[in-house]
């Protein structure tokens, strides 16, 4: 009787159990976290490239004034002078963005026998400014008659509206090469789209201007042809990264 008795406890013990552990199974099937952690792991990652290249129809010109003079103030007074008028046609040509980037006033020493002689003090006025391209070298040579006496830097930039227009364009080539990536790697492996996890924008980079090589314009005042300004092509890139359930 007494072992009679064990072994109907622990088929009752044992039938009590199944249901808990079946109930648990369900549960566990059927929970969202589940389901979502389960769909996690058949997912496809690709990166997708988009780029849109656009003309840069503008020059971002930098310029100035330096003289030399005896005393700090005869120096500073001449450039003042020089940058006015230098500003003063910018202005009447109807520039954009033009604003003062410097003021510098020096000592210029000379160095002879192991010993330091002041000669006098420079003075530096600039300014920096955005015009259409085609109308950069004949102001330049213009300034420099003016008086500018040095271009510090000219580069080439598209129009504000033109980079973002490149910038959507290139977002969208970015996610068609994604999911033409997506395609063409699921069906070498046989297995069949489902739906698009997540997305990420990882960027659609402004292009970088386009420097041309730094240049003194004392010679270019007596040139009889204006200076030649020629701008070229600015790349805007963008990429977008998918994750795609199967």
């Amino acid at each position: 009787m007494k072992s009679l008795t064990v072994r109907s406890g622990f088929s009752i013990k044992k039938a009590c159990m199944l249901p808990l552990l079946m109930g648990v199974l369900s549960l566990s099937m059927t929970n969202p976290a589940f389901a979502e952690a389960e769909r996690m792991l058949r997912t496809l990652t690709v990166t997708g490239m988009g780029t849109e290249s656009i003309p840069t129809t503008l020059s971002q010109v930098q310029l100035g004034v330096e003289v030399q003079g005896k005393t700090a103030e005869e120096a500073q007074q001449e450039a003042a002078q020089r940058s006015s008028a230098v500003v003063e046609l910018l202005r009447s040509r109807n520039v954009d963005k033009l604003q003062t980037t410097g003021i510098y006033l020096s000592p210029a020493y000379d160095y002879s026998d192991g010993q330091q002689k002041l000669r006098g003090y420079t003075a530096t006025n600039s300014v920096s400014f955005r015009l259409p391209t085609d109308r950069a070298g004949t102001l330049l040579d213009d300034a420099v008659k003016a008086g500018a006496t040095r271009i510090d830097s000219v580069s080439f930039v598209a129009e504000d509206s033109a980079v973002s227009t490149a910038q959507k364009q290139a977002i969208r080539e970015a996610t068609q090469d994604a999911q033409e990536q997506a395609e063409a790697a699921l069906s070498a492996l046989g297995l069949q789209r489902k739906e698009i996890v997540s997305v990420q924008v990882n960027g659609a980079t402004p292009p970088t201007p386009i420097f041309a090589r730094e240049q003194r314009t004392m010679a270019m005042a007596d040139s009889a042809a204006p200076t030649p300004v020629v701008g070229g092509e600015q790349e805007v890139q963008a990429s977008v990264t998918l994750q795609i359930s199967y």
